[in-house]
């Protein structure tokens, strides 16, 4: 994950208000989407629309049709939108809404499900269309709406979590995994929401414990990232592996999990499968 001086920037997008809100015109997309009904989903856009991707860079509106009619030639076969936000737009008639679209996908080798994360310009007059959106890159892992502030405690003793996480360990006989990172960290949330993924969680809580371990703005716990050979450097979330006598079994060299949002569910099974107790 990129430092905090310029997380902010990618908050932007991806950092949004969790609201219990609905938003009627969505259902309609959505409707126009899982049918495949091309003339219903131009109808629901203006002509001179404006897309764009997470990067900002325009997309052709006939580029969205075609993100979209791909995906039912994938095998698509149920979307579920989760508001985020609704809010008034930049002009008069008009709301914004942000939104999660998790999609599943019929495919030869089984169920695939990806995530989209996506906010929407709404004309709501009369005849309600998209005048602009913008539009993420599909990812296999759910991204989160929200951060969690609590996630990593900026008050907790990282060396004493760790020692009763080993004697935990030792007792369970489980392996310990330290997350180092920040709540400023988007792919560290990205990582914990796997963590408890329904394909994910079962095989992390039968063989680790895991402790998170705050690295501030790099400049936290930095002696126990160094005495564990992980080079923070290379990005968070960043990961070592303990036996439960301490023994470092793995330390990430390489940036690994450093951009866990374009990692898949079954990147992360094999991490755990490779590592876990013998």
């Amino acid at each position: 994950m990129i430092p905090p001086r310029t997380a902010i920037l990618v908050l932007l997008f991806f950092s949004l208000r969790l609201a219990a809100q609905d938003f009627p015109l969505l259902d309609r997309w959505k409707a126009a989407v899982l049918a495949g009904d091309d003339a219903a989903l131009r109808a629901l856009y203006m002509s001179n629309a404006h897309i764009e991707n997470a990067k900002k860079q325009e997309i052709p509106l006939g580029t969205e049709f075609e993100f979209w009619e791909g995906l039912r030639r994938e095998g698509l076969s149920t979307l579920t939108n989760e508001i985020a936000n609704v809010k008034p737009g930049p002009f008069e008639g008009s709301q914004v809404v942000s939104f999660e679209t998790e999609l599943r996908l019929k495919t030869s080798a089984g169920i695939k499900t990806e995530y989209v994360v996506q906010t929407q310009v709404w004309q709501t007059t009369s005849f309600p269309r998209i005048v602009a959106a913008v539009r993420g890159e599909p990812r296999r892992l759910k991204q989160p709406l929200k951060l969690n502030p609590n996630l990593y405690n900026a008050q907790a003793d990282a060396k004493r979590e760790i020692k009763e996480a080993l004697e935990h360990a030792a007792r369970t006989h489980k392996n310990v995994i330290l997350v180092f990172g920040g709540n400023w960290c988007f792919d560290c949330h990205v990582l914990d929401l796997a963590f408890h993924h329904p394909e994910i969680e079962p095989a992390l809580k039968a063989h680790y414990i895991v402790v998170h371990v705050d690295i501030g703005e790099y400049d936290k716990n930095l002696d126990i990232a160094e005495r564990y050979q992980v080079p923070l450097k290379k990005g968070v979330p960043a990961l070592a592996v303990l036996a439960p006598d301490g023994k470092l079994l793995y330390s990430q060299q390489a940036g690994e999990f450093e951009a866990a949002r374009a990692l898949a569910p079954e990147d992360v099974l094999a991490f755990l499968k490779k590592w876990q107790p013998k």
